[in-house]
């Protein structure tokens, strides 16, 4: 089996997880080279990690070192020209979130995967975990009948030292506030288990924070399978938390954590007892448990390049998930109804997120949040 040779660019904080993921794939993924502006804080993470080579150049790095896989974990203004350049030079990329700015920025990047045969996933890493794909499974064989109401909360804090890094905030480098940058984790989590969605109605403001983004967005979204579902993003909840339900005709399953989680965070109430003891005993019958980490994700990424196939979570499946982004800005800053497949070239929430507006700003009563 063949190992393939890895590129991290970026080594702030989450590098560390981009680390973890590759020992993750035991062998099969191997560290060749780290990438910063900061030359001294390249060197060091290098020397911790035994990583061979560093760069502060990434062209430079593209063509000396000549990866397999490019794990993208730089702040997020980069993640699109990063990506095609390393998918130019022949390397899968696994990217974090958000992937790019704009729906006109994945088409880019769908141009280049057309043109070079490689492609670019984005980290989803919440579709990635066993308890998830049992899920799945269960929907898929008909034991939950047809889901008809959702809900879906990131319901997290960012305080005043968080949006003092000069990137955070603006809509040039960050690219959005919590619907972007925050709760599309869990949104894209969502979607793959609720289906298409069809319409999203919308509203978003700027509550707290001395920021451009929004700091809170809520939505509600209509599927193509008929349910229903509520989404609230935020960035001002004290006690924080990720929540998804998933109400189907015969349970009720509930998902609790923050920024990752096992099959033991997941709840399930069946309807009144007696009723469908053939769900509860499918429901017990969770695979052996993994998470939903990067490693997961990359796992996954090194069997979909060993079959040669395109990657769960790029292409249209990303695309599903940042129009539905795109969609909840457009209808908080215009005030309608917006269906998916309507936000096309010439439409100013297809260049950029914000389609040129920007959040309303409400003044609260009280002291300042930062």
């Amino acid at each position: 089996m063949k190992t393939y040779r890895a590129a991290l660019v970026g080594t702030g904080s989450i590098s560390e997880a981009h680390v973890r993921a590759v020992e993750a794939t035991q062998g099969r993924v191997v560290l060749e080279a780290a990438v910063d502006l900061d030359a001294v804080r390249v060197a060091d993470f290098a020397r911790r990690h035994n990583i061979p080579s560093h760069y502060t150049d990434y062209a430079a790095m593209l063509d000396a070192v000549r990866p397999d896989f490019v794990l993208v974990a730089t702040p997020p203004s980069a993640h699109r020209p990063m990506s095609v350049a390393a998918m130019e030079k022949g390397a899968w990329v696994l990217c974090e979130k958000p992937l790019c700015g704009s729906l006109a920025e994945l088409d880019l990047i769908q141009a280049a995967e057309d043109r070079t045969g490689c492609y670019t996933a984005c980290i989803f890493q919440m579709r990635f975990a066993s308890s998830t794909a049992h899920i799945r499974r269960l929907a898929d064989d008909g034991l939950l009948g047809r889901p008809l109401v959702g809900i879906c909360n990131t319901l997290w804090y960012r305080d005043a030292a968080y949006y003092a890094v000069p990137w955070r905030g603006r809509w040039e480098t960050e690219l959005g506030g919590p619907t972007m940058g925050h709760g599309i984790h869990a949104m894209d989590h969502f979607l793959h288990l609720m289906g298409d969605w069809k319409e999203v109605r919308a509203v978003a403001s700027t509550l707290d924070r001395q920021i451009e983004v929004e700091d809170v967005s809520m939505a509600i979204v209509s599927f193509a399978n008929g349910a229903l579902g509520s989404i609230v993003n935020s960035v001002l909840s004290p006690r924080q938390e990720t929540y998804l339900r998933f109400d189907y005709q015969r349970a009720t399953l509930e998902l609790t954590h923050l920024y990752s989680y096992t099959k033991d965070n997941w709840k399930m109430t069946p309807v009144p007892p007696g009723q469908d003891d053939n769900l509860h005993q499918a429901w017990q019958s969770f695979p052996p448990d993994v998470g939903s980490t990067h490693g997961a994700q990359l796992c996954a990424l090194v069997a979909d390049r060993d079959a040669g196939r395109r990657p769960l979570t790029s292409g249209d499946e990303a695309r599903k998930t940042i129009e539905l982004l795109t969609a909840i800005y457009k209808s908080a800053f215009t005030g309608e109804i917006v269906k998916r497949g309507s936000i096309r070239p010439g439409d100013p929430f297809y260049d950029v997120l914000h389609g040129n507006r920007a959040p309303v700003r409400t003044k609260g009563p009280g002291p300042a949040g930062g």
